[in-house]
């Protein structure tokens, strides 16, 4: 962080192997290619250090930043284990975030449709981000409660009659940030302050194409361009700085 509070990540290479499937069967190789002159500019963006020597921006990082990204390395090396204490409460936050009003009867529910899982075990749609797209939906809800509900609900927008599925794009948007990038983070929350961003930048461009459910991986790959797109304009030294951020509300 800065002396404004911002969360700064830092894109370092495209990841060219990640073993993990996609739970929206898009072909992976889609997801990972990426330009060169992208990552450079990407580099440049945030994190950068300048050498009184060198003109050009030194990427080296500093022991805070190494054990932070060290940490979210660790969270993304985690999948998501139904077995756990932890895993199983953090599944019944996310309920009781999305739905305060309305009681879970178990772990295993039809009411989790509703979220948009593909069935009642939602345990069976993690295979493609792991245990951090939990994460990354439970910050995205504690943090931006507007933004989340009005996405779990489709409120904004003149919507399809076949929508995507809540809670399946967002283990998506996990996966899709996970093979896109490798990332150095400044503090903790910077990966899913970025995927909160995303999201929020998913469902614009969804209304905008006037998508349907068939639509989901074609929108995705103009999600994945148009957060390439901001994050490389001149001005981007934050993850507050990338125009989409205004989209969250909380």
């Amino acid at each position: 962080m800065d002396d404004r509070g911002g969360s700064f990540v830092a894109v370092r290479r495209i990841s060219q192997g990640l073993d993990r499937s996609n739970t929206c069967h898009s072909s992976s190789a889609e997801f990972v290619t990426g330009s060169t002159a992208w990552l450079g500019r990407g580099l440049s963006c945030v994190c950068a250090q300048r050498r009184e020597s060198d003109a050009r921006p030194s990427f080296d990082l500093t022991p805070a930043q190494e054990e932070c990204l060290q940490r979210l390395q660790n969270r993304i090396d985690i999948p998501y284990d139904g077995s756990v204490p932890e895993h199983q409460d953090a599944l019944r936050d996310l309920w009781n975030a999305a739905f305060p009003e309305e009681e879970l009867h178990g772990l295993i529910s039809e009411q989790w449709k509703d979220m948009g899982w593909q069935g009642k075990d939602p345990s069976t749609d993690f295979r493609g981000g792991g245990f951090i797209s939990l994460e990354n939906l439970l910050f995205f809800a504690r943090n931006f409660p507007k933004s989340f509900q009005d996405l779990l609900r489709k409120q904004e927008g003149d919507r399809s009659v076949w929508e995507y599925p809540f809670a399946v794009a967002g283990v998506n948007i996990t996966f899709m940030l996970i093979q896109m990038l490798d990332l150095e983070a400044e503090n903790d929350s910077a990966f899913d302050l970025l995927y909160c961003i995303t999201f929020k930048m998913m469902d614009q461009q969804w209304l905008s194409m006037r998508a349907s459910y068939m639509d989901f991986n074609t929108v995705m790959k103009s999600t994945r361009r148009q957060l390439e797109k901001e994050l490389l304009l001149e001005d981007i030294m934050r993850l507050e700085d990338v125009p989409s951020y205004k989209l969250l509300t909380r």
